[in-house]
């Protein structure tokens, strides 16, 4: 099993499984919010236990919103086709504007460790995790939806927030995936 070497800022949102919230925060956790007040996010920390992702901002949680995962979300991803989200610390590393869930940011999956697991497995790790809006062939409002792990081992949220996303992340922001 590998070892994941967590920065300060893990280990001090660690501290606090229930962060305190500010009402802006708040307001965007349930669905409203004010982008312009949340400024650039320097680390996206997702809990796959809690279906919860946090935006962090020098050491605060700015915002948490609830996400839907793939359909069997316990475990670290191994293979192309698992439907399992990778567990790890990753890089955000590429905006996709064309996506077929709305937009969609790309997890940096397989990183070398990944890659050389599945190597010695004689496995395809797979690749194409990304965070990303909901289906537009949904009939299902986005409430609704994210209360299921609906996704092929990607990170779903709603497309209000992963316009708020967007502008908050540049390319290069990393991400790490807790079990």
């Amino acid at each position: 099993m590998h070892r994941l070497i967590v920065p300060l800022i893990s280990i001090l949102y660690l501290s606090h499984c229930e962060p305190s919230f500010s009402a802006t925060s708040k307001q965007s956790y349930l669905g409203s919010s004010s982008a312009s007040a949340l400024g650039n996010i320097d680390l996206v920390i997702v809990t796959k236990s809690t279906s919860r992702m946090a935006l962090i901002r020098n050491g605060k949680v700015m915002r948490q919103y609830r996400i839907a995962l793939g359909g069997r979300p316990k475990g670290h991803k191994l293979e192309e086709g698992d439907q399992r989200t990778p567990e790890g610390r990753y890089t955000l590393d590429y905006k996709k504007y064309d996506s077929a869930y709305y937009r969609a940011i790309h997890i940096s999956y397989p990183n070398h460790e990944d890659q050389l697991r599945a190597n010695a497995l004689g496995i395809n790790p797979g690749g194409l995790i990304m965070i990303h809006g909901q289906s537009p062939n949904s009939s299902h409002s986005a409430k609704k939806i994210q209360q299921y792990n609906w996704t092929d081992g990607c990170i779903a949220i709603t497309n209000q927030q992963m316009d708020e996303l967007w502008r908050s992340i540049r390319v290069g922001t990393p991400i790490e995936i807790w079990p």
